[in-house]
């Protein structure tokens, strides 16, 4: 039990990566409905990589400061973001793409941002 318990906040930051990589490795995941299935994508591909920089936050947080921890997880999830366009690229049906990149990106930034500021403003 106490081994789960220190290893509770690494848990879901490295659960979503594999969520991620398992989605990544199919060969297609269109639903045939067109832009609302492309537009539905890109919203998924901001949220999931904003998540991902939250739970990285909430582990390393109990490691290093509230900055260090904000600035380590967006990068640690944009460098993420960079492995799993590369990735696709050996899925057959897939490929990677930098416009994804940037939207994984900006999903994280914006996380990274509100972490930031919520530490700033006052009690």
């Amino acid at each position: 039990m106490a081994l789960l318990r220190r290893m509770d906040p690494w848990l879901p930051p490295l659960a979503l990566m594999a969520l991620i990589f398992f989605f990544s490795s199919q060969e297609s995941l269109n639903s045939g409905l067109g832009t609302l299935d492309l537009v539905g994508r890109k919203i998924i591909h901001f949220a999931q990589y904003g998540l991902l920089t939250f739970l990285w936050w909430r582990a390393l947080r109990t490691r290093m400061s509230h900055g260090g921890a904000v600035l380590a997880a967006f990068l640690v999830t944009i460098a993420y973001a960079a492995t799993d366009e590369y990735h696709q690229t050996f899925v057959a049906g897939r490929h990677g793409s930098p416009l994804d990149w940037a939207i994984d990106s900006a999903g994280a930034a914006l996380v990274a941002l509100r972490l930031r500021s919520r530490r700033r403003a006052p009690a």
